[in-house]
């Protein structure tokens, strides 16, 4: 892609201060960046977010650009949940970050998650009829959420009248910016 080829587009990650996997959230935002998209980032706090590699070691700080709360969702045209255990888990478990999901969703606006972050997916209950990967240890609350999981490095699925773009691992990065990309481009 072409710097600035994504200029006048604008994307929303969503995060919680600990947790994110490093080069699920770093890697994605810097490329977005890099190709003219505007992006937040939007954490449970205005603290730093402190994101692992591997789940364990300290990664790189990010600072927020807003918190879950201030965000106005009609703003942007695609959401990003990135990885990381920790982080995943925890966010599924905010209302904020559910109800962004629904609202993406029901507005036919494209969703990207990466690794463990369809567990949030999961949580908002919009699976069902929809094909995604992830890591492969969510395989079975994608099927009992009503999703039918494959093993690949990343998945596009416009079922139900939105786009959702899936990856397993921060090893797929490559393919899944490029779906994220189309995705952006295509969008409304």
């Amino acid at each position: 892609m072409a710097k600035d080829d994504l200029r006048g587009r604008r994307v929303l990650a969503v995060v919680t201060n600990y947790g994110v996997e490093q080069d699920e959230l770093v890697v994605p935002v810097d490329h977005l960046r890099d190709n003219g998209a505007d992006v937040d980032v939007a954490a449970a706090s205005a603290d730093p977010v402190q994101t692992l590699v591997g789940d364990k070691d300290p990664g790189k700080k990010v600072r927020p650009t807003l918190t879950l709360d201030e965000v106005d969702l009609s703003q942007y045209d695609l959401l990003l949940v990135p990885g990381g255990t920790l982080n995943a888990d925890t966010l599924r478990q905010n209302a904020t970050a559910v109800g962004a999901v629904q609202a993406f969703a029901s507005s036919e606006r494209p969703v990207a998650a990466i690794c463990h972050g369809p567990w949030l997916l999961v949580d908002a209950d919009i699976l069902r009829g929809k094909t995604l990967t992830s890591y492969p240890s969510l395989r079975t609350d994608i099927r009992n959420a009503g999703g039918t999981w494959v093993d690949r490095p990343v998945v596009s699925d416009n079922a139900n009248g939105w786009r959702l773009v899936t990856s397993r691992t921060p090893d797929d990065l490559d393919d899944f910016l490029r779906e994220v990309e189309a995705a952006l481009v295509t969008s409304p």
